[in-house]
């Protein structure tokens, strides 16, 4: 082949030397704009296993790298005066341009001619003069050529809200920091690793509108790196900030990161490729140090697809498959990692040692049991810590030496003491009878509670007749239903430690439908009731029965509803109580614009929408018993444009919060057939660590939390205080018991609360054999 790689870089040098080395009789150029001395940046970091992929695709040139690396084992999280170390990660970092050094010595050794110096102004002209069949666009972030074929490649290119700049320092640091500073501004980061035996990376970064207060936008380049040396005196001890951009004046020095995503890696001129690499291609956050590892990841497998076939064709298709799925799930972990530094300010009210370790498992590519593995010490340490602070907060004796999961620490909500933070969520059933819940919600619900998991939720349940889903929803709005629901509350309360909790709810716009397996949001065949919402709908077009907007003398009596079967509730003696104002039922209807169109006080504003649930959770709070918790249901996202948004979901939280919830428990969608919902394991905690973090009030996480792991990392970072699991508790009622288990842990709870329970349940059973 004659192949032509536009950008000397590391991706068109990597790629160059791999196909060089794969045949020689291969033609390979590299056109460079810059000398060959000229870089622009500091070091680069790899991980361990990058090293690994590098040395099996050329071992010379992992070799000079390895031997140019400086390698550290540690991070650590500078914080409020604290420094939280954290083991066993397993980073290197080189200079940039000792790494092109290697590169270009390599590219020579194997016989890749390099050009530099050489502006390529028309991609086509330089593929024609040098008469190649494969032009490799690596022209890096700001890719001309990209641009140029955009139509074909359709990027999406992101600017991000933070300001950052590139520094160096000749202060040596032995690991990783990252070191947060408080100004009268706001806050500002800096990640610093060292990359050669004098040399560190120092990238400074702050939001875009601190960087403003600051002045920074009006300073010149000497002004700033002064004001960053000020601002992180503490890190630098009297060294000083190196800048090595002297093209960049002022302002300029700080940049904006682009998130760039493409749609298409490969464009055709005809019968000649153009193919996207490295930066052109996609970009990483540098927060996860990625950039330059996904660049020489692009190059090892494009040579691979090429050895693997002689159909030029087949091995591009193959090359952007592989290539796509493994740079979204780095972009993903990016996108997360990027997204918490951009919001800082959100974390700074926690304590120094969560606050590292949320930072620690920001990416959620590192776990709970995978930090453990790293750094066993740490995690012990940080468990210890957690634990102590919850059992205190929750007025519950700490036993010492006592190992104690995350998920497994007590919560105290107001006179409720939860054994642990799992959750059962509520999972619709259709067995009730006219309402009646009977031996199979005792069965369900019993073995769930019996299962090991803190508050067990029962399902929706329908404040009145023409409030339910299906006709086989379970109710609260008659004397049966108490005493049928008491029947289930007293088993709970006997046979186990577990709080069981009641959510209510009304249907609105998606009732009067078949139990799910009938066909799923269908109407009912025969026997339907009328149906309400905010305002007039149909759930689903052309299908569901068409829903009236509420008048005023509705909404009074659908309060009157929730209050009567809030007062049940108490009396039947559920310990928790929930509004259910999610997924398109009635009082969601009223929060979300994709539903209210109403032109009266409830209907306009966010905080108008809101009025009718807000007044129905008032009346609530006042009818049910101060000792005992009520929390709200919300859908956080509704997944459609126009609809409710992340941002609208901390106004929500607030608003619920200053009319007497004490929790929130984050869900999503389910608003409209439209919705486009991007889903993945916990993909709506997210929600729940907004809410709580920002609206500051506790939150339920719940959503594709399927492992100990998963609820473990949740609860320990701060992300919210209760996790809720549904399937897994479908499959498995002793889910909790089983994943305490299967991570090593042998006690879930407090043996002083289970002795006390199972001589209370020997008490029940004494007494119900006395009286036959």
């Amino acid at each position: 082949m004659n192949i032509v790689c536009i950008g000397g870089g590391p991706a068109g040098l990597y790629f160059a030397l791999l196909m060089k080395r794969q045949n020689s009789a291969h033609r390979v150029t590299v056109i460079e704009r810059n000398r060959p001395g000229d870089t622009f940046g500091w070091g680069v970091v790899f991980s361990d296993q990058t090293l690994a992929n590098l040395a099996e695709a050329d071992a010379p040139s992992a070799q000079a790298m390895l031997e140019s690396f400086n390698h550290w084992d540690k991070i650590d999280i500078v914080f409020k005066g604290e420094t939280i170390s954290s083991g066993g990660h397993g980073f290197c970092g080189m200079g940039r341009q000792r790494l092109l050094n290697i590169l270009h010595q390599r590219c020579e050794e194997l016989g890749v001619r390099l050009v530099f110096e050489t502006e390529v102004a028309d991609d086509a002209a330089i593929a024609a003069q040098y008469g190649a069949d494969l032009v490799i666009a690596a022209d890096g972030l700001n890719s001309r050529i990209r641009q140029r074929y955009a139509a074909t490649y359709r990027p999406q290119i992101e600017l991000r809200r933070c300001r950052f700049v590139w520094l160096g320092t000749r202060k040596k640091f032995d690991a990783f920091t990252f070191a947060f500073q408080h100004t009268e501004h706001g806050w500002f980061q800096a990640h610093i690793y060292q990359y050669d035996g004098e040399t560190s990376t120092f990238i400074v970064e702050t939001p875009e509108e601190v960087w403003r207060s600051a002045g920074l936008d009006r300073m010149s380049q000497e002004e700033s790196v002064a004001f960053c040396e000020r601002v992180f005196a503490a890190q630098l001890d009297g060294h000083a900030l190196l800048a090595n951009a002297p093209h960049l004046h002022g302002a300029a020095m700080w940049l904006t990161f682009p998130r760039v995503v493409c749609d298409e890696w490969v464009h055709w001129n005809g019968a000649l490729p153009v193919v996207l690499m490295g930066d052109a291609a996609h970009t990483a956050h540098y927060s996860i140090g990625s950039g330059t590892k996904l660049a020489l990841e692009d190059a090892i497998e494009l040579a691979r697809c090429f050895r693997a076939t002689r159909d030029v064709k087949v091995a591009l298709a193959a090359y952007q498959q592989a290539r796509a799925v493994e740079v979204a799930k780095l972009q993903s972990a990016a996108r997360n990692s990027m997204e918490w530094f951009e919001n800082v300010e959100r974390y700074t009210a926690m304590e120094a040692p969560q606050f590292a370790y949320a930072m620690l498992t920001r990416s959620q590519r590192i776990s709970h049991e995978n930090l453990r593995l790293r750094d066993p010490a740490y995690v012990a340490r940080f468990e210890d810590w957690l634990a102590r602070r919850a059992c205190v907060q929750a007025g519950v004796e700490f036993h010492h030496g006592a190992r104690v999961l995350p998920m497994l620490t007590p919560l105290r909500v107001r006179a409720i003491t939860l054994k642990n933070r799992i959750v059962v969520s509520p999972m619709a059933q259709y067995s009730a009878c006219e309402g009646t819940v009977g031996d199979y919600h005792l069965v369900h619900l019993g073995a769930r509670a019996l299962g090991g998991a803190g508050l067990v939720f029962a399902e929706m349940t329908c404040v009145s007749a023409d409030a339910r889903i299906t006709p086989a929803c379970a109710g609260m709005y008659a004397p049966a239903h108490t005493a049928a629901w008491k029947r289930v509350v007293d088993f709970v309360h006997a046979g186990s430690d577990a709080r069981i909790a009641l959510q209510l709810g009304h249907a609105g716009p998606k009732g009067s439908t078949r139990p799910m397996w009938d066909g799923i949001d269908q109407p009912l065949a025969s026997g339907n009731w009328p149906l309400l919402a905010a305002s007039e709908q149909q759930y689903l077009e052309g299908v569901s029965q068409r829903a009236r907007a509420a008048t005023l003398e509705d909404m009074e009596r659908i309060e009157a509803d929730f209050v009567r079967a809030t007062v049940a509730a108490a009396e039947a003696g559920f310990d928790w109580l929930e509004l259910h104002c999610a997924h398109g039922y009635l009082l969601s209807s009223f929060i979300s614009p994709l539903t209210n169109r109403r032109r009266d006080d409830y209907g306009g504003s966010l905080e108008n929408r809101c009025r009718f649930p807000l007044r129905v959770l008032r009346a609530m709070r006042a009818a049910w018993p101060q000792e005992r918790p009520i929390s709200v249901r919300i859908s956080a996202h509704d997944w459609v444009e126009g609809g409710t948004t992340p941002d609208d979901a901390v106004r929500i939280a607030r608003l619920f919060k200053e009319a007497g919830a004490d929790m929130i428990d984050c869900s999503s969608g389910q608003v409209s057939k439209r919705e486009r919902p991007v889903y993945g394991r916990m993909y709506q905690t997210p929600f729940a660590d907004r809410v709580r973090n920002e609206a500051q009030i506790a939150t339920i996480a719940v959503g594709a939390i399927f492992e100990a792991d998963h609820a473990n990392g949740i609860i320990a970072a701060g992300r919210a205080d209760l996790c809720a699991v549904g399937r897994p508790h479908l499959a498995n009622p002793a889910w909790t018991l089983c994943e305490a288990a299967r991570i090593g842990y042998s006690a879930i709870a407090w043996p002083r609360q289970y002795q006390a329970a199972k001589q209370q349940l020997e008490r029940n059973l004494e007494r119900q054999a006395r009286e036959g």
